[in-house]
């Protein structure tokens, strides 16, 4: 939903819908009744009842009568209307869970002053109203609890309806429509030509499901054309936070915080744009050759190209609040994405791909930005080990995966955490590869000399004790053991 709504649009809207034949499920008449308990009750049984009835938005109008919906005008003024000393609309974001976005428009039609309050569909789960979840049954208002059968539907139906999906706009115009999508990215990105004319635009990105066909009339724009090929991202209300935050720091820790830039295009066409920002960002070690200096990444770039992607493609689009992000520190990059992994981060490289966001990867993949053959992983590793840098790190909350890729750092200033995992991956990127890691591949991944053998024989012993790998060829000499993961 674009955070502006111009006045004819509403008016428009306010027009459709006193056309409607009655109160429908998603859709509310209300004179001057401004009740803050009523209002939030509405918001939780309007936002469920869209989902179930397949829509974007539901809608709460004032000024317009609920029998023969006749435009009368209301006096009722949510700017005015406070819960203690506290503004309405914030009260109710507050006494909602989870957190939807809605918003009060006021608007004049035929002279009369009205309120429309636009309200987001549920996703994932039914929204509550201090704790109580409401739904509409036919044009009352009543507890879910009392409706098992709607309450069921709903969680079939979140159980099934994928984020790409969604509505980020509706009933937009082509000239809209055109103007919100930077529809010449999308053709160049997939090497198509440009259609000669609107028609054949509107309808390859149709095809694509970047827009579907508005029932009431015009364009929907679909969240998977949205988070791709928006223009602006802060054009949709909803996915403004979802832009990639790039935050420098000045040293090793967030305490003083330099350069910063949020991403304001969509993934697909601003990608290009992002990775040359943050590489732009990163230190390189310069390097004097026989006759030239040149300066060489400290990070491979394919490995931080691989992990913003990741973390894009990824991410939990139903987290609220928070959205993608890259921080660069003096010794490390940090890259986080809203959502927990769907695999334990230990079976990163090994694991088949499974995506969250399946048609967002599968554009993605087709553009060339990503791939879906699970290969992401092995080769931020193996990046890392041809860079000799320590090992990357991945770690999971409950709701967020971040990665670190290390700066480079001597074996001597390896703590043990570091050397044990860096053994492990490098067991799993041989074992993927069908070889086994032993002591001479330990030794070319850190950079030993083969004089000192033993050095690599502690690493591999303190790998084993840690229950990281384990020896597949007992009773046979030093030179010649194998291992392979845990888990193989």
């Amino acid at each position: 939903m674009t955070t502006d709504r111009p006045a004819d649009y509403l008016a428009g809207l306010v027009r459709e819908l006193c056309k409607l034949p009655h109160e429908t499920e998603w859709v509310e008449f209300k004179e001057n009744d401004g009740d803050p308990e009523a209002i939030g009750e509405y918001l939780s049984a309007l936002a469920n009842s869209a989902a179930l009835a397949g829509k974007a938005f539901a809608y709460l109008v004032w000024g317009v009568c609920d029998d023969d919906h006749a435009v009368v005008g209301t006096t009722f003024s949510p700017r005015a209307r406070k819960v203690g000393n506290e503004e309405l609309e914030n009260w109710l974001l507050r006494s909602l869970a989870p957190k939807i976005h809605f918003r009060f428009f006021e608007v004049a039609v035929d002279g009369q002053a009205l309120v429309l309050l636009e309200i987001e569909r549920a996703f994932r789960q039914p929204v509550q109203f201090k704790g109580q979840e409401f739904i509409r049954v036919g044009t009352y208002k009543k507890r879910l609890k009392d409706f098992p059968e709607k309450e069921r539907a709903l969680w079939r139906l979140f159980d099934t309806a994928p984020f790409e999906s969604g509505i980020a706009d509706e009933r937009q115009t082509e000239d809209a429509v055109l103007r919100l999508l930077d529809y010449p990215a999308y053709f160049d990105l997939l090497e198509r030509p440009l259609p000669e004319n609107r028609a054949g635009i509107l309808a390859a990105l149709e095809d694509d499901k970047l827009i579907a066909p508005c029932p009431a009339g015009g364009w929907d724009v679909t969240n998977l054309g949205a988070i791709l090929f928006a223009k602006r991202l802060d054009d949709f209300a909803k996915l403004k936070r979802k832009a990639m935050r790039v935050i420098q720091y000045k040293g090793a820790s967030r305490a003083e915080g330099g350069r910063e830039q949020v991403g304001g295009k969509g993934y697909a066409s601003g990608f290009e744009g992002l990775i040359g920002f943050v590489n732009g960002l990163l230190p390189a070690n310069e390097v004097i050759g026989q006759a030239l200096r040149r300066d060489v990444p400290m990070y491979p770039e394919l490995a931080v190209r691989e992990l913003v992607a990741n973390a894009l493609i990824h991410q939990d689009f139903f987290i609220t609040g928070t959205g993608p992000m890259v921080e660069i520190f003096a010794d490390r990059i940090e890259i986080t994405n809203p959502g927990a992994p769907l695999v334990a981060t230990e079976r990163f490289v090994d694991t088949p791909p499974r995506s969250r966001n399946e048609g967002l990867a599968s554009l993605m993949r087709r553009i060339g930005i990503c791939e879906e053959r699970g290969s992401g992983w092995d080769k931020i590793v193996f990046q890392t080990e041809t860079y000799q840098l320590p090992a990357p790190l991945a770690e999971a909350t409950e709701d967020h995966t971040r990665v670190v890729l290390f700066a480079h750092r001597p074996l001597a200033r390896m703590d043990k955490a570091d050397r044990v995992r860096a053994v492990y991956l490098h067991a799993c990127l041989r074992y993927v590869n069908r070889e086994e890691l032993n002591n001479a591949s330990v030794r070319a991944r850190f950079g030993i000399e083969p004089a000192n053998r033993s050095t690599a024989s502690r690493l591999i012993k303190e790998a084993l004790e840690a229950g990281m790998i384990r020896l597949v060829n007992e009773g046979v000499g030093d030179k010649l053991r194998a291992y392979v993961p845990h888990w193989a």
